[in-house]
């Protein structure tokens, strides 16, 4: 890993409770800072970039901006790379046990547009759901039932939103939930 990276782990589920969950990351690059050259299998990663932008060494180099989704495939196995571009970048990195473990490495961007300002991100899969919202400021917003993580003014924090009744949230804030089949995957640790 780069010097310039600083990273912190707000969810790390161990146990399988969080069903294909398998962590949620806040990561802080400084301006050309990455992560270094890593392999991934059987896992997808969900990149939110909350500032900033982040280039993908990988397939087709694309550059994500704030507001941006990556959406990477790893499986059956990739090295890449994601690097920092001159305004730095601050990222959610969530990684999720893949659904599908023998498909091909792949991955996506899904662009942020000024008129969605909130809704569903299409990740391809049942057992995990995201909501994205860009919360403008003086906004406040109903979010749906599931495991949240705000960005509000630097600082970010998770926690879930109630299953009864919504939650609200105020802006400036990007905000995103986590609907998740929590049903105990196989390799759970009992």
């Amino acid at each position: 890993m780069d010097e310039g990276l600083m990273s912190r782990h707000l969810v790390e589920p161990d146990d399988g409770s969080a069903g294909p969950l398998l962590r949620i990351a806040e990561d802080r690059l400084l301006p050309g800072a990455g992560y270094g050259s890593h392999h991934h299998a059987d896992v997808d990663v969900v990149a939110v970039v909350l500032s900033g932008s982040l280039v993908h060494g990988w397939g087709s180099r694309p550059t994500l901006r704030a507001g941006d989704v990556g959406v990477l495939r790893a499986g059956t196995g990739m090295v890449h790379d994601e690097v920092a571009g001159a305004d730095g970048a601050h990222v959610l990195q969530t990684y999720l046990r893949t659904a599908t473990p023998a498909q091909q490495p792949g991955h996506r961007v899904v662009r942020w547009t000024a008129g969605a300002r909130r809704g569903w991100v299409d990740l391809g899969r049942t057992d995990a759901r995201l909501w994205l919202a860009r919360v403008p400021t003086d906004e406040t917003v109903a979010v749906p039932p599931g495991l949240r993580v705000v960005s509000s003014g630097g600082r970010v924090w998770a926690g879930p939103v109630p299953a009864v009744g919504e939650g609200r949230v105020t802006g400036p804030a990007t905000v995103c939930v986590w609907q998740l089949d929590r049903t105990r995957p196989l390799w759970a640790v009992e």
